[in-house]
């Protein structure tokens, strides 16, 4: 098969070009099917890497291709060349296999609009980008997927460009990415300085070598550029804007793949973080738990859809990244897979409703949609059991995993861990309450069901849109067989996908063993007695279920007043931290920016300028001594012979 692993990413690359010139003629939904063909192909030819891997012995498992020099400059030698292994695989396996539910999904999604078959070029042209990212087998290969899926990102984000907010969060999202995109450029520059290759083999070869210092400047420098990716403290703030997008975007790109780009790199890169000093990996768990608690905090008063999914997504990040930080590599991995599905499943879900909400996605206009969306309903529920870590769907035993190497490394990062784990059952809850229980607001005219919110909406002028359903009574529908089969699949994959790592034997650990060898250097094992991990499971799983029967009990019993204060005005608006980042930018921070183009442009250019100037005018008087004329010249020679003479008879003299 390493003859053959350049078909993963050929394939989505040539469904892009193909897009690209004949999209247009294909049309709706022939592109949408083309393009769905092209990502499901290389989802099997990616099953079939993989069952060539599970075939050999655990250290043998690694299929390399290279297929031609890139960068032969100097000492640095750059392939464009893959690396199948048993972590890119386990990537390539989840992407490729989303992505093609998530292709057929927006077949029907897309439904009508007028730039069906672009859509899909993007989507190709994405999935290609995110499989170079994870199959290549050096650091720039991976940074020039690092750069496409952030463009792609861009594209997608700002799909639906006429309107300004949807532009404006596709250019934050590529602005913020850029910060981080600078910390991955250092951390590629330290690498080939101190090691000389940037070569993922080489690397794991040559970092014994590695002084602490530089270690620790590289796994720091990572860490920003992870950071930026997968939307952490301080630089978040781009992925909740993100679900601007159409709600396939938010599945594929910020939910299951994209944002995970981060935690995959650094656990690919685990060796130099082991070798870094101490206060990097509690850096990255401390800003990793931060990140998971302030983002659950903020999406208990989200009324959006969309919004409280993308404050999950920033959460559920957090808890990759405290798993990683707790030397937790392989949680880490596991807790992205059950991740992939139960959060692509609920976006997926919030883009069904969405659809049969007649673009609405306030879930203060919904209310008991069960009835007429049961498939769509049911299917959004168990993601919300996954993530919530209700035994025994998926996400109980990654976030288990995940908690129980937090507690090994910090009681206090557990307590961090225990309380999100606690707030994610609690606004899920509410999630599900508000949109497929209790009393409908859809059946009416909106003035009438929700008052509030008819006057919030004419107060700030918002008007219908994408986004916002008409001010008419809506008849929700259940969505066609494009969308909820991808539903279906999704939901089977987040009931049973907890056994990947099941930790109650160790031949049931499979996902562990089967990444031991890209991991050993790095992971970090717990040992922890046996009534210690099942108390500390028994107590995540009270609280999980704490967190819903307190949901319940406020939406479901209709306990208006409580519900308003658990949903503080500063909550709903982030902690005030995006605003305030919007308010520097717009206030000091154009002020300050103003000032420095100012003194770029009046006293650096200006200093340049002044000189050229100066020589300009010297040289313009200087030239009027070169008349031309012999007479002239000759005047000289004898004026200089003159004071030449002169000065002789005088030395002479005295």
């Amino acid at each position: 098969m390493h003859d053959l692993l350049f078909l993963i990413p050929a394939l989505p690359l040539a469904g892009f070009l193909f897009l690209v010139f004949f999209g247009k003629r294909l049309g709706e939904p022939l592109a949408g099917w083309l393009a769905t063909g092209a990502v499901g192909s290389a989802f099997l030819a990616t099953v079939a890497v993989f069952v060539d891997l599970v075939g050999k012995s655990s250290h043998e498992r690694a299929l390399t291709q290279t297929l031609f020099t890139w960068l032969p400059v100097g000492g640095l030698k750059v392939d464009v060349g893959f690396l199948a292994d048993p972590l890119s695989v386990t990537m390539l396996l989840f992407v490729t296999g989303i992505a093609t539910l998530i292709h057929l999904y927006a077949i029907g999604y897309m439904h009508g609009d007028p730039r069906f078959s672009k859509f899909f070029v993007y989507l190709n042209l994405f999935v290609f980008s995110m499989i170079m990212l994870v199959l290549g087998d050096n650091l720039l290969l991976t940074f020039l997927g690092w750069e496409g899926v952030g463009a792609c990102s861009y594209f997608l984000i700002s799909f639906w460009h006429e309107v300004d907010a949807n532009a404006s969060a596709g250019k934050k999202a590529f602005v913020t990415n850029r910060i981080g995109d600078f910390g991955f450029m250092v951390a590629i520059f330290f690498t080939f300085q101190s090691l000389g290759t940037l070569n993922y083999h080489g690397i794991v070869a040559a970092s014994p070598t590695l002084a602490t210092t530089t270690a620790t400047a590289i796994a720091a420098m990572l860490f920003l550029g992870a950071a930026g990716k997968s939307a952490q403290l301080p630089l978040y703030v781009w992925l909740p804007d993100a679900m601007a997008g159409p709600t396939p975007v938010s599945a594929l790109i910020h939910a299951a793949t994209m944002v995970t780009a981060g935690v995959y790199l650094l656990t690919r890169m685990n060796p130099i973080l082991a070798l870094s000093a101490s206060w990097v990996p509690w850096l990255i768990a401390i800003v990793g738990a931060a990140t998971a608690l302030f983002a659950a905090t903020i999406a208990v008063a989200q009324n959006d859809i969309k919004k409280v999914l993308a404050y999950s997504t920033v959460s559920q990040l957090g808890y990759m990244f405290l798993a990683v930080g707790s030397g937790a590599y392989v949680a880490a991995i596991f807790h992205m897979v059950t991740h992939a599905f139960f959060k692509a499943l609920m976006f997926l879900g919030s883009g069904s409703v969405i659809h049969g909400m007649e673009d609405e996605q306030d879930m203060r206009r919904m209310g008991g949609l069960f009835k007429v969306m049961k498939v769509t309903s049911v299917t959004f529920i168990i993601g919300f059991l996954a993530i919530a870590g209700i035994i025994p769907f998926a996400g109980f035993w990654s976030k288990d995993e995940i908690l129980l190497s937090a507690f090994g490394k910090s009681p206090v990062l557990w307590v961090a861990g225990l309380v999100t784990a606690i707030l994610t059952a609690f606004y899920m809850g509410r999630q599900v309450f508000m949109v497929f229980f209790g009393e409908p607001k859809w059946d009416r005219p909106l003035e009438e069901a929700v008052p509030d919110l008819h006057a919030e909406r004419a107060e700030s002028g918002v008007h219908p849109g994408h986004g916002v359903g008409p001010n008419e009574a809506i008849h929700p529908h259940e969505s066609g067989w494009k969308m909820t089969l991808p539903l279906v699949v999704l939901a089977g994959f987040a009931t049973v996908a907890g056994g990947l790592n099941l930790p109650l034997f160790d031949r049931t650990k499979f996902l562990e063993h089967w990444l031991e060898p890209v991991v050993e250097l790095g992971e970090r094992h717990v040992h922890q007695s046996t009534a210690t991990t099942v108390t500390l499971a028994m107590v995540a799983l009270a609280g999980a279920i704490a967190g819903i029967l307190g949901a319940a009990a406020i939406y479901l019993g209709k306990k208006r007043e409580l519900a308003k204060k658990v949903e503080q005005p500063v909550l709903a608006r982030g902690w005030l931290y995006d605003s305030t980042i919007t308010a520097f930018m717009g206030g000091p921070g154009r002020k300050a920016f103003d000032a420095v183009a100012w003194f770029d442009r009046t006293v650096i250019d200006g200093a340049v300028n002044g000189v050229a100037t100066g020589i300009g005018s010297g040289s313009g008087q200087a030239r009027r001594t070169q008349s031309g004329y012999v007479r002239n010249y000759a005047l000289g020679l004898a004026i200089g012979a003159v004071v030449i003479a002169g000065l002789l008879i005088s030395k002479a003299v005295y």
